[in-house]
């Protein structure tokens, strides 16, 4: 009980426990007590002994250890000897065991252990009940320090923080007098802040007015929680907030007002309101759906609305864009590059008529990084619009003249220096640093110049000068043909001030007429070849008959027999090769037929084999013996192939060397592949392998019209045709592909055979 007492009494915590160390030592009859309590890591002991001597340090720390490591409820640690003299009794006596009880707060933390050195080395229940109760007492004594001692930080925190707050803050109850100020409010009024305790609120007053009627010049006449507004004196103003405490049992309900002082704020937002007015272009805030937060009045004349009030009020986003999906690219390009610089936007005004618009926009985001805020600065551009569209018209007008035509057209001087090219002459390759301002005769081929400078002089003097043919340069450096016409330029006296020149370049007509006449002459060889075939069928049919009635005949000679033989072989030889070339000249209407690609491969090998064995090529076959069938013409497939071979042949013998053609077939998916691959030169330019009359081989070698030929064919087929170099090794490879033929194709094409 008079521990309880002291306990309650008690008002310092260090005297405390030393009391409580040397009434619990008495009353278990110990020769020394102590409480060691814990802070954190580290260990404090008090105890009503005598002072003990440093050399104790060790003793101390091992009673640290061993108060540390307790874990049960009662401990009792054996003394060494070279211990137990530090906790000797003043009569010299020495303990023979340390006893060591938890001290246990409410929620089961070890805040400390009660320590006590005796001669008893057992405990009795009745000892062991008073220690547990001397141990709750000294856990309720440290919780309530130390909740003391928070409280009491708390409230020092909690009056050091209010008066480092430089806002005025006061609080006053019912009856209108002071209960509180901070230092700020009273350093401003000239007088510590417990002068003010118990001041009627009126005597505030002075620092600002609010035009309320009540004793507290700052509290209005509402019933909510919360308030907020301005308050002004002669020389500040200030944002007033109001909160008020709910009245508890025991206390009051109480006010709170905080006076910030936002002078400085409010002529900053003064002068950004006179700057933001008066400026001429449209500034405005907006929400990311299109709803305008603030504008100028700029913005609210350029979109014709009677006053800024009517356009914040009003939704006009959907009325604001002529084209919906126009509002949507802009909110895409500012949510990808967060600022958009010059952006030009039509707009619809609240009449309905159109607003061309420049604008610069920067969009404001938020913590997660959307777009919470636009912010932008809009400038009219209609009637500039209006002026750069009829200049574009006329520019137009005038651009489409001179660039559509298909001829170039240029304009010189009256020294024949050019002036003015047209795009056509770009197109063609001619750079504009090689034409303006250089004489256009430089470009004439120098055998032809006389001719053009008499035209040239010619139109100088009023004459018109048409379709005059000469060699002229190209932008690529090769020499063309062009034709020329002349038109002289008269200025306001009727003078020629300059000539026009309109130049067309004929050279691919005139080689595509030659081309035409050599491919007309290549198919009356193929009638030729055709006739010649048949004329030569006949004496190979009778020389094949009577070979075969010699060797039917027992007269002749085994020796003479074999020589027949080798006669028969090669005259049956011949008549396949001359069969094939008739089956490959004969022209007939496209089949549809079908056709085992191997076969057809093989039949137009054999068309080629003379030239390849006599010539060292080496042909490779690998045909996928399973092929399925495609629909199509055969024929006209082996035109293709053949053609395909003949480039083959033709690239190996240009290369020098040996040469090699592998021929491969597989069935790919839906498809039929053939691939054709030579060690030739391979392909000078693959892009255009295919265009008609484009062709590498030298004049009278080729017509140009062979692969574009194939390309048509394997396109009327619904396949495809493609060809590449070899890359790293030597000569090129032509893939074709053509479809396989379905069931529904099969059964239509047997159905028409059996008709």
């Amino acid at each position: 009980m008079a521990l309880a007492v002291d306990a309650a009494q008690s008002r310092h915590l260090p005297d405390f426990l030393k009391h409580f160390a040397e009434r619990s030592a008495h009353m278990l009859r110990s020769l020394w007590g102590g409480v060691a309590v814990f802070r954190g890591r580290e260990t404090e002991l008090y105890t009503g002994a005598r002072n003990k001597s440093a050399q104790g340090r060790e003793s101390r720390e091992w009673l640290f250890a061993c108060a540390r490591e307790l874990r049960g409820e009662i401990a009792v640690r054996p003394l060494p000897p070279e211990q137990a003299a530090w906790f000797a009794a003043p009569q010299g006596e020495l303990p023979a065991v340390l006893l060591f009880v938890p001290i246990k707060a409410s929620d089961g933390e070890r805040l400390g252990a009660l320590t006590l050195a005796s001669r008893n080395t057992a405990l009795s229940d009745g000892e062991k009940r008073l220690l547990s109760a001397l141990a709750s007492h000294a856990a309720l004594s440290l919780e309530n320090f130390r909740r003391f001692s928070q409280l009491e930080r708390s409230k020092r925190q909690w009056v050091e923080d209010i008066d480092a707050i430089s806002d005025y803050i006061v609080v006053h109850d019912r009856s209108w007098n002071i209960v509180r100020t901070n230092r700020s409010l009273a350093s401003h009024l000239g007088v510590p802040p417990a002068a003010l305790v118990g001041e009627a609120m009126v005597s505030l007053r002075p620092i600002a007015e609010t035009g309320s009627t009540l004793p507290c010049p700052f509290c209005m006449h509402t019933q909510q929680a919360r308030e907020e507004y301005v308050a002004a004196s002669t020389e500040k103003i200030f944002l007033v907030s109001t909160s008020r405490t709910p009245a508890s049992h025991d206390e009051e309900a109480r006010t709170i007002h905080v006076l910030k002082d936002i002078t400085d704020r409010r002529e900053a937002e003064r002068r950004y309101r006179e700057l933001f007015d008066s400026i001429q272009e449209g500034l405005f805030f907006a929400t990311p759906d299109g709803r305008f937060l603030d504008v100028n009045d700029a913005m609210v004349r350029m979109l014709g609305y009677s006053s800024r009030e009517e356009l914040l009020r009003a939704d006009v986003s959907p009325h604001l864009y002529p084209a919906p999906e126009s509002r949507e690219r802009f909110l895409r390009a500012l949510t990808k590059q967060g600022v958009l610089r010059n952006y030009e936007e039509t707009l619809r005004r609240k009449d309905g008529s159109l607003l061309h618009t420049l604008q610069n926009i920067s969009g404001v985001r938020d913590a997660r990084g959307r777009i919470a805020q636009i912010r932008g600065l809009m400038l009219d551009v209609t009637e500039q619009k209006m002026f750069q569209s009829q200049l574009q018209r006329e520019r137009d007008f005038n651009q489409k003249i001179l660039n559509t035509t298909q001829s170039m057209i240029l304009v010189l001087d009256t020294a024949g220096l050019i002036s003015y090219a047209n795009r056509r002459c770009y197109e063609a390759g001619y750079q504009e640093e090689e034409l303006i301002g250089h004489r256009l005769v430089d470009w004439v081929d120098a055998t032809h110049r006389g001719e053009f400078e008499g035209a040239l002089e010619t139109t100088a003097h009023g004459h018109q000068v048409e379709n005059i043919e000469l060699p002229v340069r190209r932008g690529d450096g090769s020499m063309g043909h062009f034709s020329i016409s002349l038109s002289p330029m008269r200025d306001e006296q009727n003078a020629v001030n300059s000539v026009v020149v309109v130049m067309t370049d004929i050279t691919d007509a005139a080689l595509l007429q030659s081309k035409l006449a050599h491919s007309e002459k290549m198919a009356t060889i193929g009638r030729l070849v055709s006739g010649v075939a048949h004329e030569v069928n006949n004496p190979l049919a009778a020389i094949l008959g009577f070979t075969d009635l010699l060797l039917e005949n027992p007269a002749v000679p085994d020796s003479a027999r074999e020589d027949l033989k080798i006669i028969l072989q090669e005259t049956q030889r011949t008549k396949d090769i001359v069969q094939d070339l008739l089956s490959f000249a004969r022209q007939r209407p496209v089949q549809r037929e079908l056709v085992q690609i191997n076969n057809v491969l093989r039949q137009t090998i054999k068309l080629r084999s003379y030239d390849f064995a006599s010539h060292g090529v080496e042909v490779e076959e690998d045909f996928e013996p399973s092929l399925a069938f495609t629909l199509g013409d055969a024929q006209q497939l082996q035109q293709v192939f053949l053609n395909i071979l003949n480039n083959a042949y033709d690239a190996v013998q240009e290369s020098g060397q040996r040469g090699h053609i592998r021929i491969s077939t597989k069935q790919r998916g839906e498809s039929v592949e053939v691939a054709i691959s030579d060690n030739g030169t391979g392909i000078v330019d693959p892009q255009r392998i295919f265009d008609p009359f484009y062709t590498t081989k030298q004049v009278g070698k080729g017509t140009g019209l062979g692969l574009s030929i194939c390309y048509g064919i394997v396109r009327a087929h619904g396949g495809e045709i493609q060809c590449w170099n070899n890359g790293a090794a030597p000569g090129s490879t032509f893939l074709v592909r053509v479809p396989v033929a379905t069931d529904a194709a099969t059964n239509a094409v047997a159905k028409e055979a059996g008709r």
